[in-house]
């Protein structure tokens, strides 16, 4: 196995459609601007209910890259 260094960066990734949804979000957009993404860890979860009632799930995630040789 070979030996990695990587790079950590914390983002908040938001959904209607609940956690899953949310973590989707932030990893489909990190890894449109982050090469190497290898790991993430969920730091938090959170949710915002507006005056209606409606919900908007939010993560925050660590995200792991490596970095190049």
């Amino acid at each position: 196995m070979e030996n990695h260094v990587f790079k950590l960066v914390e983002i908040v990734g938001t959904s209607n459609e609940g956690i899953d949804g949310a973590v989707k979000a932030a990893l489909d957009r990190a890894r449109d601007t982050i090469r190497k993404v290898r790991w993430f860890e969920m730091a938090a979860a959170r949710g915002f209910v507006d005056d209606n009632g409606a919900i908007q799930y939010q993560v925050t995630l660590k995200i792991g890259f490596a970095l190049d040789d």
